[in-house]
């Protein structure tokens, strides 16, 4: 199977790499191959490599930055994902996309149900959401793949973060209501090609997913789980997200219900302590 993935070496994109095989040949399209604000390129590119599946790991994550460029978010996770997802339905092959759970309010503790209602607080999450909308409407075989809190020995997340700050500080304050899955982009990358796989054949499965890590815990208290399995020694003291105060509203209520998933694919939630260790040993910083 030939899989084309937009991104190269973001979180998930570099894992999707790593996962090419004589099976599954992975070609990943880095900035220099697709400009991503160019939707007519996107589909160009889908094209021009008639690939059996696509994988849309690209994202325009900048999360407070956005806030203030809210077109060129909107051109790369809005505009190019429904450009890929009418290409893809064009030539009747499956076409996977990554999704955030910023596309909900963040309120109340149940969570959230891929038909729950979005109302997304911010730029990001409501160009996000603009792009299910796109790809929903290009009428193709599809699966949006919402995720939350990615985290992996690649690029810049919360576990490299908390490496650094916690090898350089005795203490730390970390946010501790806001609540949700630690999700490694290794297990979602190995989700998006289960799934793309199964549409090849189950066109029926298309549709909105969930994928976040278990079990769900506070900011404040992965940092403490972090700290432990690297052998940091660094205080942790809970603070409200009142005291942290960002361009882009955070949502505090994170948590993800993910049985369709499993029940479509026959994926489970992963468990993130397993995922961090993995990403630990990777960074080669896993406690004697």
């Amino acid at each position: 199977m030939n899989i084309l993935v937009f991104g190269h070496s973001g979180q998930v994109a570099a894992e999707l790499r790593s996962l090419d095989s004589a099976d599954t040949h992975i070609v990943a399209l880095a900035r220099a191959d697709v400009d991503l604000t160019d939707p007519t390129a996107c589909g160009a590119a889908i094209a021009m490599h008639a690939p059996d599946a696509v994988i849309n790991a690209a994202a325009y994550t900048a999360v407070d930055k956005a806030e203030d460029d809210a077109e060129t978010a909107d051109l790369i996770n809005a505009q190019a994902p429904a450009a890929m997802a009418r290409a893809c339905a064009t030539r009747d092959i499956p076409f996977v996309s990554i999704s955030t759970d910023y596309v909900f309010s963040g309120a109340g503790i149940a969570p959230w149900h891929p038909g729950d209602p979005p109302d997304p607080q911010g730029v990001y999450g409501r160009t996000k959401r603009d792009g299910e909308i796109a790809i929903e409407a290009a009428g193709g075989r599809y699966a949006i793949l919402r995720t939350s809190w990615v985290v992996s020995a690649h690029g810049n997340n919360f576990v490299k973060t908390m490496l650094r700050l916690g090898a350089e500080r005795k203490a730390l304050t970390i946010v501790a209501d806001q609540i949700g899955g630690p999700t490694g982009a290794a297990e979602i990358a190995q989700a998006c090609i289960v799934i793309a796989q199964t549409l090849v054949s189950k066109p029926e499965k298309s549709g909105i997913y969930h994928l976040s890590g278990t079990p769900d815990v506070s900011w404040a208290d992965f940092a403490r789980a972090i700290f432990d399995q690297a052998g940091i020694t660094c205080a942790v003291t809970d603070i409200p997200s009142g005291d942290y105060s960002t361009p882009a509203k955070r949502p505090l209520n994170s948590r993800m219900e993910c049985g369709a998933t499993q029940a479509s694919f026959g994926i489970a939630r992963p468990d993130w302590h397993a995922s961090l260790t993995q990403i630990l040993t990777q960074l080669d910083l896993t406690k004697d």
